[in-house]
């Protein structure tokens, strides 16, 4: 019955039916909870037939590994001692043999084979618990980067932007140097999308976005905030500069020429944008709301130009 074991390959056929005999045979019915989560582990197990499932949280829970026949569970817990940390629950109906400690520690100071299958099984199981480890830390790493990020033009997100102003805020008041923000709306956006459709809003918007990126400076940092406006943090930046590199890529972007997927020109888009420094011992956010009303001053005045906030 236990010829298909992978573990006992090499046990001679006297050991194997030594196990059957001291070992301790059970049916589980599907839905059977063979080791429980947080339980000691005491028993190593063989899986003769059938399926069983491996759930974290509940028995209940979808596998997170199914085992098939000639597998085994529990040497682990086991050689550790320590508590289970899943369930193993049949998933149809299965029939185990398990081995107590005592059996277990016998068979593997018996069997020379069993013992070296022993540690190619464990070896294994730790390289695949250390490809997962590896695969959730690289999948926890693109989820932070996703979180940060604008979906649809690349560039960073509105979270990305409240966490590092208050940094660059932080660091500029305990160093004493000059920021300025700058605040963009783009000139009749609502417009523009009604009349060409959202696809070629979208076409607008990262075409914006890469225009700001391409004709900034490294050290200046751009993120979408929200809609049809952006956000550009000029570090070490006094206001004359900030709104000569303001100046720079608004004309950049007035003359950008932009087409629809088939090729038709699309009329020319401006921005208009303002720009306010930091005063010291003010928050972030009253530095951006400055922004905001210089901007609202370069769209009052005519759009398509640049307003820095005098405060």
């Amino acid at each position: 019955m236990l010829d298909h074991v992978a573990m006992l390959e090499g046990v001679t056929p006297a050991q194997r039916e030594g196990l059957v005999k001291t070992g301790a045979q059970r049916r589980l019915t599907k839905g059977d909870v063979l080791i429980s989560q947080g339980a000691p582990g005491t028993a190593m197990s063989f899986l003769v037939s059938g399926q069983l499932g491996v759930s974290l949280g509940e028995a209940t829970a979808d596998p997170i590994a199914v085992l098939g026949p000639g597998e085994t569970v529990g040497e682990l817990g086991v050689i550790t001692g320590e508590a289970a940390s899943a369930f193993v629950v049949a998933l149809e109906d299965s029939e185990v043999l398990s081995l107590g400690e005592d059996e277990f520690w016998e068979l593997v100071q018996s069997s020379h084979p069993f013992a070296v299958n022993l540690i190619v099984k464990l070896a294994e199981r730790l390289r695949k618990n250390n490809a997962t480890v590896s695969s959730n830390i690289e999948k926890r790493r693109l989820y932070e980067r996703a979180a940060m990020f604008d979906g649809l033009t690349g560039i960073h997100n509105r979270r990305w932007l409240d966490e590092t102003l208050h940094r660059l805020v932080t660091r500029h008041e305990r160093d004493q140097e000059s920021l300025c923000v700058a605040l963009i709306d783009i000139d009749h956006f609502k417009k523009f999308n009604d009349t060409h459709g959202h696809d070629v809003g979208d076409l607008v918007l990262t075409t914006v976005a890469s225009t700001l990126v391409k004709n900034l400076r490294p050290t200046d940092l751009v993120a979408r905030f929200g809609g049809e406006e952006f956000v550009i943090l000029f570090p070490q930046t006094t206001t004359q500069e900030a709104k000569l590199a303001g100046d720079r890529v608004r004309e950049t972007v007035a003359q950008t020429l932009m087409k629809k997927p088939d090729g038709a020109a699309l009329p020319h888009v401006t921005i208009s944008m303002g720009i306010a420094a930091l005063i010291h011992g003010e928050k972030p956010s009253d530095t951006l709301k400055a922004a905001d009303l210089a901007m609202y001053e370069a769209k009052h005045g005519g759009r398509n130009q640049v307003r820095v906030a005098q405060r």
